[in-house]
């Protein structure tokens, strides 16, 4: 496996990582104090062409691959994990589903504005009692002649109540299927369901720990009434489809938490060589260079980590078990780093408007995100042959 960068991919990643430090960077307090997703920022990303770097170009998209959008990811989680989370959940879970099971029709009303970043699309499966079980879907479709009638409620949807949100995909049972013991299982659909949309209900955005940029809601379907054509790929194939946008998904978390695990390195040496104690720098002390030395190690594998599931992706190979490898190892290196950083600038790292103290925040919910830890570990002895 070849895990360097070509000439373009680095290209890439020295010009995100510049907007990333040149444009985010110097605000990132600001919205993140504000609790605002700055609609200025993303409509610069999409200028860039990053919501459409994995997308041919006949759609509008800049032709590249998976890579290229998770090494976006990873330059813009440096310093601000919400900007960097919205354009991972904006590309794996807002556009993906669309240009993967769409109909010819669907991707020519919604791929153009979504892939050049004048639009934002969440994908709606969480519930109170659903989410990694997702047989206990509440939500239920049902055919009115021509139209779908949804009711039900969704949690936790990311980029569902922006400015510029068209649609959210849910999904919903929409009948039964027999299983191959003969038991009745819930046939789970996805549905686009455009923002406007009568009995559609954004509710108020989530009070969060972290990620207070990052645009996030409960939503309500009261007797939503969308066209039956709103159906998204085939009838009952619904969780099968999003599994494959998840574990596409699970590669650019972890790249999104490899960004946030450099961004506390670079911050902890930058202030361990400046900070002067007794003299000498803190950063001379063996105390504190091996801690940052442990915080190096971990950001390498967990690059390394992405870059392999990453790399077997676009080259068409089962990559099932190293994504899951990759979003566990990449978010524990974040929040390890992020303990680690915080203990280094010592009080300073306590106070909210240092950018440690944001990862600090912010790095919990990738160990939640795209799947808990837990759920990795599950998946990755099921793919060990350890488990049923």
């Amino acid at each position: 496996m070849n895990y360097d960068l070509s000439d373009e991919e680095q290209a890439l990643y020295d010009t995100v990582s510049d907007f990333a430090d040149t444009v985010v960077a110097p605000e990132a307090y600001s919205y993140d104090t504000e609790r605002r997703l700055p609609m200025e920022i993303i409509a610069q990303m999409g200028e860039m062409g990053l919501f459409g770097l994995p997308f041919p170009k006949k759609y509008g998209g800049q032709g590249g691959d998976y890579v290229q959008l998770c090494l976006a990811v990873e330059a813009l989680g440096r310093v601000d994990q919400s900007i960097g989370v919205t354009l991972e959940a904006g590309v794996g879970l807002g556009i993906m589903p669309i240009y993967r099971n769409g109909s010819p029709a669907q991707r020519e009303q919604w791929l153009p504005d979504l892939i050049a970043g004048r639009a934002l699309a969440g994908f709606g499966l969480t519930e109170a009692r659903a989410g990694s079980d997702a047989g206990a879907t509440e939500t239920r479709a049902v055919l009115d002649g021509d139209d779908w009638v949804i009711n039900g409620s969704k949690q936790f949807i990311t980029n569902s109540g922006t400015p510029i949100t068209s649609l959210v995909t849910i999904t919903a049972v929409t009948g039964e299927r027999i299983g191959r013991n003969g038991d009745a299982k819930p046939e789970l659909s996805s549905i686009i369901v455009p923002s406007g949309t009568p009995g559609f209900t954004v509710e108020e955005p989530y009070d969060k720990v972290g990620w207070h940029t990052s645009d996030t809601h409960p939503l309500t379907l009261t007797d939503v009434r969308v066209p039956s054509s709103n159906l998204l790929g085939d009838r009952g194939r619904g969780y099968a489809n999003f599994l494959q946008s998840l574990d596409e998904g699970r590669i650019a978390f972890a790249a999104l938490a490899t960004g946030a695990a450099q961004g506390c390195l670079e911050e902890a040496l930058r202030y361990a060589k400046e900070r002067v104690v007794f003299g000498t720098s803190i950063g001379s002390n063996q105390h504190v260079a091996f801690k940052i030395a442990k915080m190096q190690a971990r950001v390498h594998q967990a690059r390394l980590a992405w870059l392999d599931a990453a790399r077997k992706m676009v080259a068409g190979k089962p990559f099932k078990l190293e994504a899951s490898i990759a979003k566990m190892v990449a978010g524990e290196a974040a929040m390890d780093n992020a303990r680690d950083a915080t203990q280094v600038f010592g009080g300073y790292g306590f106070l909210n408007e240092n950018a440690v103290a944001r990862h600090y925040r912010d790095s919990k919910i990738l160990e939640i995100g795209e799947g808990t830890t837990e759920v990795q570990l599950m998946i990755i002895t099921r793919e060990l042959g350890l488990a049923s």
